[in-house]
């Protein structure tokens, strides 16, 4: 115990911190990936490869922490998890593979031909990893089938259900409106009014895209929402979420794109808090037999190393934080190309 909270309890919100932050910062990496094509002339594709250049991988290390996390605090998820996933998640690997080497090989040549092409990998790539963390986080949220050993006792086909779907589309949606104003941070003239009307155009789509999903969800899965409306309390989530995305537009048309990114911010973290909310204690939930479903209670590590580990991140997780801050602190600012640039 910890402040009067168990360490499995402690565990699963650090775990869930720390998936918020790779969520916010690797968010608007790939979101800025997923609208590359939408740029049309080189001298803009270059400053947008730019804004994100000396940022990205630093960027993926909490994708590191959050999967170190899962693997120490709760090996039983971490198991089911990766086997269960392990088409979607091989395929998310690849998309980044090929994400660093587009953005490190795209310059190397000035060829018209061999840039559009890794433009297009660039592109694709992004697409394609945010689209399978959509999928996977929807699957999450439905949940899975698991058998009396906590083993996955499915077909991976059936992750492409309308649930997932939707949450994908939500996900791809919700990076690109985060992409598009992180760039109008590190952009400007010209290329700043583009952005700033692709931000707005976003900010629709995921609305949409949202408006749909949520929809579904009350419909068909009306188990994803019933603490939400059991719990007075909890209405001020969806009500954040919806100050949070209303504001953007607004500091969009103010030119306070700090502001705005900082809104885009927390709707990450309110929509992912509020899954949070609704799958709590559950780690994975097996809705064909939900005995052999997986919670924090039977997937945690033994007490006495969830009470090291949480020391540890207590320590850890701040200096990473730190070095992050450091470095959009070091390359803040607008864009400029010069001779080192990508």
């Amino acid at each position: 115990m910890f402040l009067g909270i168990d360490y499995a309890t402690w565990w699963f919100l650090v775990f869930g911190a720390v998936i918020s932050g790779y969520a916010i910062l690797d968010g608007f990496d790939l979101g800025a990936g997923a609208l590359h094509l939408f740029l049309k002339k080189e001298e803009s594709r270059r400053i947008a490869l730019n804004a994100i250049g000396p940022i990205w991988d630093g960027n993926e290390v909490w994708l590191v922490i959050g999967g170190g996390a899962l693997f120490a605090g709760f090996p039983v998820a971490y198991a089911a998890i990766f086997s269960a996933f392990y088409v979607p998640f091989m395929i998310f690997i690849v998309g980044l593979i090929y994400r660093a080497v587009a953005i490190e090989f795209r310059s190397k040549e000035p060829g018209k031909i061999w840039r559009a092409s890794w433009d297009f990998i660039y592109f694709f790539s992004c697409t394609i990893v945010t689209l399978s963390l959509g999928l996977m986080l929807g699957n999450v949220a439905l949940g899975i089938p698991l058998d009396a050993n906590h083993e996955f006792a499915g077909n991976w086909l059936d992750f492409f259900n309308p649930f997932s779907i939707l949450v994908a589309a939500t996900t791809l949606a919700l990076f690109m409106m985060h992409g598009a104003i992180f760039l109008t941070m590190k952009t400007e003239n010209r290329l700043f009014v583009k952005l700033t009307i692709l931000a707005k155009n976003f900010t629709i789509f995921f609305v949409l895209a949202f408006t749909l999903t949520t929809l579904y969800t009350l419909l068909y899965i009306p188990h994803l929402s019933d603490r939400i409306r059991s719990n007075p309390a909890f209405f001020l989530l969806p009500v954040m979420l919806v100050l949070a995305v209303a504001n953007i537009p607004r500091q969009l048309n103010k030119g306070a794109w700090r502001w705005a990114f900082a809104s885009s911010s927390i709707t990450i973290a309110t929509l992912l808090l509020m899954v949070a909310v609704e799958v709590f204690p559950y780690l994975v939930y097996s809705p064909i037999n939900p005995e052999n479903s997986i919670t924090i209670a039977n997937a945690a590590s033994s007490p006495k190393t969830m009470g090291l580990l949480l020391r540890i991140a207590l320590i850890g997780t701040p200096l990473v934080g730190m070095y992050t801050a450091f470095v959009f602190w070091t390359f803040k600012g607008k864009v400029k190309l010069d001779e080192m640039s990508y």
